[in-house]
């Protein structure tokens, strides 16, 4: 008899789980036929996950693109005169550099035709306008330049693809007007003393 209720109880516990599980089955069914908000969905609007890949890719391929794939067409002139700028301090660097290592070069050889020698019209001069110690330290301080020149460019080029990537991961949250960070700045009436800080607000 004791057999028959512990088979009938496990039977019953059984059968409710099956109905309790259906029940949730209708339920996911149902919710997935509407839209969900959340942290990261927009009304209307699915993530893909590939978009920040892509975003990146499409920078590293050409610094901008990935910003015009986000649609912040605005960002792109910023991009290319950023790293246009540091192409061109490389240039003007590298030119400069090449130019008083090759007359460091032709002293060193014995030769006194560079073009230190020559004056703005082109007569050449006694003694040079720029000393062989002059062309020695012009050297270092260009190539140092264009050593630095060299790191921003790849700096600003790298900041190219994490702005593209991390553009588009926030492009794919949702932003809520009663989350709100607000920086403020007041006068402590007790000391004088000026107070920076941050208030975070959140309403349900």
């Amino acid at each position: 008899m004791l057999n028959k209720v512990l088979i009938a109880c496990v039977l019953s516990c059984l059968f409710c789980l099956s109905l309790t599980a259906q029940d949730k089955e209708t339920e996911n069914t149902e919710l997935s036929n509407e839209v969900i908000i959340d942290s990261l969905l927009v009304a209307g609007e699915t993530i893909d996950p590939l978009t920040p890949s892509k975003a990146a890719f499409y920078s590293a391929v050409l610094p901008g693109l990935g910003q015009a794939y986000n649609k912040k067409y605005w960002k792109v002139p910023i991009v290319w005169a950023a790293i246009g700028t540091g192409i061109y301090f490389y240039t003007t660097n590298n030119k400069n550099y090449n130019r008083y290592r090759d007359a460091y070069k032709s002293r060193l050889a014995g030769f006194k035709n560079d073009e230190f020698y020559f004056d703005a019209q082109g007569n050449q001069l006694v003694e040079p306008r720029v000393t062989t110690d002059g062309l020695e330290r012009a050297q270092k301080f260009f190539r140092r330049n264009k050593e630095l020149s060299i790191l921003v460019t790849v700096g600003l080029y790298a900041l190219n693809i994490i702005d593209a990537n991390v553009d588009a991961h926030l492009m794919q949250y949702n932003v809520d007007e009663n989350l709100t960070l607000v920086p403020h700045y007041h006068i402590n009436e007790l000391d004088g003393k000026g107070n920076a800080g941050l208030t975070l607000n959140f309403n349900f």
